[in-house]
C-alpha cells in the first residue's frame, strides 16, 4: 500500500481539524448522523477533493473520541451512496461526484427567493397569465360554491363504511374502464328522467373532475392549432384547459338566447364548440330553442363537435330545468359534460361526460391511458347515494334552500338600488350577476370588496378577446346564511356607492 503523499497528509489533517471544529459529542443528533452529514457536505461543497484518501476508521475514530463502529458505518454508507470508495488494503477514497463539464456556455446563476422567476414555456406562461382560478374559495358571495354544511353526511358515512366493510379488490387496485359500471347505470337511469339525456350506460365517461374531462376531448377531438368556440362571456377554465392542449380558442359573442351562431361563423369552421346553453355562465341565459337547433345543424354540416356543459342545471327556480342540448341531437355531434362539484360537494372531484357511440370505445380507451380513473370506493358509495334515492331528495331540498338564498340577496339588492343596476341570473344556478354602469372599474370594486371581506368575482374578467366587456359583480349566493345575506350585501353595496359611479340615491 502506497504511503500518502504530502499534500495528501495535508488534507487528512484539514479533515480533522474540520470535523473536531464541527463535531459536538453532547449534540442532541446522533454521532453517526453528525459524522455523515459533515463527511457528505465536505464531498459536495469540494471541500474534500475527488482522490483524497481518507483516514483509517480507526485513526478518525481516535481524534473524534467516538466508537470506531460508527466510522465504519458513516464511511460504508457513504460507499453505497456514491460518495467513496474502498477496497481491502487500499483504503478509503472520496469519488468525483462533480457535474460533468459540458459544452456550451455556463448557465445563468440561479436565485432565490421571492423575486426569483423560473424559466417556463410559452403556453405555461400564457396559462399563468390568464389564470383564473381565486386563491380563496369560501365566504359570501363567491360564485360557484354550493352549500356543504348541510350535506347527508350520516347518510354518506353508513354508506361508505358499508363499502369498507367488506371492500373488493377491484375497487381498491388501478381501474382501467370509464366507471363503476354500478354508477354509470344510475347515471344512465337519472338522466333519462330529469335532464332528457338519451343514453346507455356504455356512453358514459366518469372523470376526476370536469377539467379533465375538457382535456381528453381536447386530446382526442382536435389537433394543435384547430379552432374552437367558447361563449364570450364564458368560463375561464375552458380557455385554460383548451389552450394548453394547444387549441386556438376564439370568443364567440353571446345574447338573450345563447351563443350567436353567424357571429363565430364569421371566425372560422371550429373543432369544438363550448356552450352552457341551460343556464349560460356566467350571465344566465336559457338557449332557445331556435338557436339549439341552429347550433346543432351548424356541427351536422361541418363535423364540427359540441360540448354541453350542464354544471348546474337541477337548480332552477320557477319552473323545471329544461331538456338538455343533448336529447335534441339526431347525428351523434354533442358531448355532455356534467359534474357533481354543484351538487354533492367540489371536493369530491368527480365529473361524467355522455359521447356519442362512435366515440366511446375511443373514449374508453383514451381515458385509461392517460387518467387511469379512479376513486372507485367512492363512486361506489355515489351509486348506492343516488340509487337509494338520497342523490334526488337532497337536490330537491338544496333547491328550495337556494331559492330562498337568491330571493334574500334580491331583496337586498332592491332595498339598496332599487331597479337602478340590472341582475342576471336566467332564475337558475348558484350565482346572479348583478351589472354595473359603464365606465366604472368593477376589478377594483371586487379588490375593495376583499379589503372588506367579500369575495366576488368582476364581470368583465370573465370576457376574452376585443369586444367591450360588461361591468358587473358574480355574487354567489347557494353557501350564505339567509340570515347573513342583507348584512354582507350591505358591506358590499357601501364598497359599490364609494366608487363614485354615479347612482343617484332612491327616492
Amino acid at each position: 500500500m502506497a504511503s500518502p503523499s504530502s499534500s495528501q497528509i495535508a488534507l487528512q489533517q484539514m479533515l480533522a481539524d474540520l470535523l473536531l471544529q464541527h463535531f459536538r459529542r453532547d449534540s442532541a443528533e446522533s454521532n453517526t448522523l453528525q459524522l455523515y452529514r459533515l463527511l457528505r457536505d465536505s464531498i459536495l461543497q469540494e471541500v474534500l477533493p475527488p482522490g483524497l484518501r481518507l483516514p483509517s476508521s480507526r485513526q478518525l475514530a481516535q481524534e473524534l473520541g467516538i466508537a470506531r463502529n460508527t466510522v465504519i458505518h458513516v464511511y460504508e454508507r457513504l460507499v453505497v451512496e456514491g460518495y467513496l470508495a474502498a477496497g481491502v488494503g487500499r483504503g478509503t477514497f472520496v469519488l468525483d461526484t462533480g457535474p460533468e463539464r459540458l459544452p456550451g456556455r455556463e448557465p445563468a446563476p440561479v436565485r432565490h427567493g421571492a423575486d426569483s422567476q423560473a424559466e417556463i414555456s410559452q403556453r405555461g406562461t400564457q396559462l399563468v397569465a390568464q389564470a383564473g382560478a381565486g386563491a380563496k374559495q369560501w365566504g359570501a358571495f363567491m360564485p360557484g360554491v354550493p352549500e356543504v354544511r348541510t350535506f347527508p353526511s350520516r347518510t354518506w358515512m353508513r354508506l361508505h363504511n358499508r363499502q369498507w366493510r367488506k371492500p373488493q379488490p377491484d375497487l381498491l387496485t388501478y381501474s382501467v374502464g370509464p366507471g363503476l359500471p354500478a354508477l354509470r347505470s344510475a347515471l344512465a337511469d337519472y338522466l333519462r328522467s330529469s335532464r332528457g339525456v338519451i343514453c346507455t350506460p356504455e356512453q358514459i365517461i366518469v372523470t376526476n373532475g370536469s377539467h379533465a374531462a375538457l382535456q381528453l376531448i381536447a386530446l382526442l377531438l382536435g389537433d394543435v392549432g384547430d379552432t374552437a368556440w367558447v361563449e364570450n362571456p364564458g368560463y375561464w377554465g375552458v380557455h385554460s384547459v383548451w389552450r394548453s392542449s394547444g387549441l386556438d380558442t376564439q370568443p364567440v359573442a353571446v345574447d338573450g338566447d345563447g351563443l350567436q351562431v353567424e357571429e363565430g361563423a364569421r371566425l372560422g369552421v371550429p373543432k369544438l364548440i363550448y356552450v352552457s346553453p341551460s343556464h349560460q355562465y356566467p350571465l344566465g341565459a336559457v338557449m332557445s330553442l331556435a338557436r339549439r337547433r341552429r347550433l346543432l345543424a351548424y356541427a351536422r354540416r361541418h363535423n364540427s363537435w359540441i360540448v354541453e356543459d350542464d354544471y348546474d342545471s337541477e337548480f332552477r327556480y320557477g319552473r323545471p330545468p329544461l331538456p338538455s342540448l343533448q336529447g335534441l341531437d339526431s347525428h351523434g355531434r354533442v358531448i355532455y359534460l356534467a359534474t357533481f362539484s354543484k351538487v354533492i360537494y367540489p371536493g369530491l372531484r368527480l365529473a361524467y361526460m355522455v359521447v356519442p357511440e362512435s366515440l366511446v370505445a375511443s373514449f374508453q380507451t383514451g381515458l385509461s391511458e392517460m387518467f387511469r380513473g379512479g376513486q372507485y370506493l367512492t363512486q361506489a358509495v355515489l351509486a348506492d347515494f343516488i340509487a337509494e334515492g338520497h342523490f334526488v331528495s337532497h337536490i330537491r331540498r338544496m333547491r328550495h334552500l337556494y331559492a330562498l338564498r337568491r330571493e334574500t340577496l334580491l331583496a337586498a339588492i332592491t332595498a339598496h338600488f332599487g331597479e337602478r343596476l340590472p341582475i342576471h341570473d336566467g332564475a337558475a344556478g348558484l350565482h346572479l350577476v348583478l351589472g354595473l354602469p359603464d365606465g366604472c372599474d368593477d376589478h377594483a370594486i371586487a379588490e375593495a370588496a376583499l379589503q372588506q371581506g367579500i369575495l366576488t368575482r368582476p364581470l368583465s374578467a370573465y370576457y376574452r378577446g376585443e369586444a367591450p366587456a360588461q361591468q358587473g359583480l358574480l355574487l354567489g349566493y347557494a353557501h350564505v346564511h339567509e340570515q347573513d345575506i342583507a348584512g354582507h350585501f350591505a358591506t358590499l353595496a357601501a364598497v359599490i356607492k364609494a366608487a363614485g359611479i354615479g347612482l343617484a340615491p332612491l327616492p
